[in-house]
């Protein structure tokens, strides 16, 4: 069974919800907090609970990305704290600084529900992904990664996206075991001009 998303968001909600991103991160900057907000003042839309990475990227460099698998608050609360993460949290890079925020580019996806992936083999699960749509989230005692859709666009084939996602958890490239565990997601994803 494919993933669909629980939420369509407008135009109009996309741009609102970058800006809010860019704020949290400015509000990180100067109270060393994401942004605060009632979420009563926001569309049913920006209020569903819903699952969010924030993608930073500088001169088309990944400079920090962060966020939930699980949806456990309202999606504009999501954006403010996973935009803050990425900016400040992200143990990969230093805090994003005053002299480079200007530069950042903000991405956000808006995932849907895990999926569980039934694989009896290696091959059987690079059978069952679909190039550039499927986000996959790997877990086998204790180790766990996931990768976005977009990371499609830099590792195309199954066979390398698979391998990196082990090597992103600390495992082999071919590790495979009885034990592991996949689950498949999709997400709206939309970003800054």
């Amino acid at each position: 069974m494919q993933p669909s998303l629980c939420v369509d968001l407008s135009a109009d909600e996309q741009v609102r919800l970058l800006d809010i991103a860019r704020q949290s991160i400015h509000s990180g900057l100067e109270s060393g907090r994401p942004l605060q907000l009632d979420v009563t003042g926001f569309e049913d839309n920006l209020r569903i609970e819903a699952a969010v990475f924030i993608t930073l990227t500088r001169f088309g460099d990944l400079r920090g990305c962060i966020g939930s698998l699980q949806a456990t608050d309202p999606l504009v609360l999501a954006v403010t704290s996973s935009a803050f993460n990425a900016a400040f949290r992200d143990h990969r890079f230093g805090k994003v600084d005053s002299t480079e925020v200007n530069d950042l580019h903000i991405e956000i996806s808006v995932l849907s529900k895990l999926e569980p992936v039934e694989a009896a083999s290696r091959q059987s699960l690079l059978d069952e992904l679909e190039p550039g749509v499927d986000g996959l989230l790997m877990e086998d005692r204790g180790y766990r990664s996931t990768f976005l859709p977009k990371v499609w666009e830099k590792l195309p084939s199954a066979d390398e996206f698979l391998g990196e996602l082990m090597q992103k958890a600390g495992l082999p490239a071919g590790h495979w075991s009885d034990s592991i565990r996949f689950h498949r997601y999709h997400t709206l994803s939309f970003a800054e001009n």
